[in-house]
């Protein structure tokens, strides 16, 4: 009978550690990451990626050709004028 009794106890604590993990999770509700925070990232990768990409192909351009600086200054200028335009299209987009 005792043992009856430690099961229906064990049962109750159970559903009440239940009810009580529900109400916490009721309060506290998972949020996602605002849009905002997403192109915040893509204007970084867009200032730092595209120079160095247009810097990497305008020196293996100059290598190769033996045009040292001149492709990659220009790879560069290009890189970064194509950056502040995709810059320009997120920054249209709405941010929610």
């Amino acid at each position: 009978m005792a043992e009856l009794r430690h099961n229906d106890d064990l049962d109750d604590r159970i559903a009440q550690a239940k009810a009580a993990d529900e109400a916490r999770a009721a309060k506290t509700p998972v949020k996602p990451q605002p849009k905002g925070y997403a192109q915040g990232s893509r204007v970084l990768m867009e200032l730092i990626g595209a120079p160095l990409g247009g810097g990497v192909i305008g020196y293996a351009i100059d290598y190769w050709a033996g045009t040292k600086p001149w492709a990659m200054l220009i790879l560069i200028v290009l890189s970064v004028i194509v950056a502040f335009r995709n810059i320009y299209r997120i920054s249209k987009e709405r941010a929610e």
